[in-house]
């Protein structure tokens, strides 16, 4: 992108009150930033009204900073992009969503822009089977050829993009930071193993700090990029659901795991299931919905994979009459008719071996799906 362009996209962008909306908007009546600027004062007024176009004859005193920084971003590293609304490498998914951004900032794999796209979203806290859920999920998508999008927040989006990387499928993180921000740090490394093989992206130019403001903004684009979103385990007031919600909004599938109904992280997945979301048990249910070929280069990953070894807890009959709900050890010795002593030997050895995790509140749940 030339100087002048950015400069040119700059400006609209910091236009006061003018909008991703208003921008668009002047776009489709002058064609591109550079006819807005140069527009006449009756032109614009016209299309803009007479508040907003003396506005965008102003230019913020920090925008020459703002662009050399960029310009200094996009050439301090390879596989560096700045694509502006119309590219021709602008992702058509995204482009035919209701509020595609204006500028999109991407490190790693442009073309994976191109390719169709899962979004898998859910809690920071996921119990530790939603996160294994998470993981397998993933991993299944990625070797069926899809590409795993999500948000790099701890909990589900960590455990998807984690999925997807230990298939060797490629995975796309949106921030809601700069991309040079690592945010949240625990996920740094993380993050540079996603712009290695996949690709971070985000509307909000480098050096952008993380605000609460700006993972609402975040998650249109998650949707936007992607067929369907998948939501594995969410509260009812969860940023999960502003991203199923605007996967509908879009006209893209939404998919919700159902969970116990006694586990506070299950029930934005069961009122997402109640408003019409598709109830799926499987990452089958949901490839079979979305019904798009898997691409040749990962579908013979599926041949090449190891299959997973089975549990050693398999069949046993404390994880059968522990379920897969968080469960107390009163009710397990209800259930059992096991002494106290014995049934806690039995919840610590499931424990070490990775079977069960101890929760807080004295609750006990299965890890795996043995």
């Amino acid at each position: 992108m030339a100087p002048a362009e950015l400069t040119a996209w700059l400006r609209l962008l910091q236009t006061p009150g003018l909008g991703r909306e208003g921008v668009r908007r002047l776009l489709a009546t002058f064609g591109s930033p550079e006819a807005v600027l140069e527009a006449s004062d009756e032109a614009l007024t016209a299309c803009a009204g007479p508040a907003l176009a003396p506005l965008l004859r102003n230019e913020s005193p920090d925008l020459p900073t703002l662009s050399a920084a960029i310009r200094r971003w996009l050439h301090g590293a390879p596989q560096r992009h700045l694509l502006a609304l119309g590219d021709t490498a602008y992702p058509t998914a995204l482009l035919e969503s209701p509020d595609p951004p204006l500028l999109l900032y991407v490190q790693g794999r442009l073309d994976l822009l191109a390719t169709p796209g899962i979004a898998m979203v859910g809690s920071r806290q996921p119990t530790p089977q939603g996160r294994d859920l998470a993981h397998d999920f993933a991993r299944q998508f990625g070797v069926a050829g899809y590409t795993v999008v999500s948000g790099l927040a701890l909990g589900i989006d960590g455990a998807a993009h984690e999925g997807a990387l230990a298939a060797g499928a490629p995975t796309i993180a949106v921030l809601g930071t700069g991309l040079d921000v690592s945010y949240p740090a625990r996920h740094a490394d993380l993050a540079r193993r996603i712009s290695a093989q996949g690709a971070l992206v985000s509307e909000f130019a480098p050096g952008t700090p993380p605000r609460a403001a700006h993972f609402p903004q975040r998650n249109r684009i998650i949707a936007g990029l992607s067929q369907g979103t998948l939501v594995v385990e969410a509260a009812l007031k969860s940023g999960s659901l502003i991203t199923a919600r605007l996967a509908n909004e879009a006209g893209r599938e939404v998919f919700a795991l159902p969970g116990s109904v006694l586990s506070p992280q299950s029930r934005g997945c069961h009122a997402l299931i109640r408003d019409g979301a598709r109830l799926v048990e499987t990452a089958d249910e949901v490839l079979s919905e979305l019904r798009q070929p898997a691409l040749p280069g990962l579908a013979r990953l599926a041949a090449a994979a190891p299959a997973p070894a089975p549990a050693s807890g398999t069949g046993d009959p404390l994880l059968a009459a522990l379920g897969h709900a968080p469960t107390s050890l009163d009710t397990l010795q209800a259930r059992t008719g096991w002494p106290t002593a014995e049934l806690l030997a039995r919840l610590l050895e499931l424990e070490l071996e990775g079977h069960v995790a101890h929760l807080p509140g004295g609750l006990y749940q299965r890890r795996s799906l043995a």
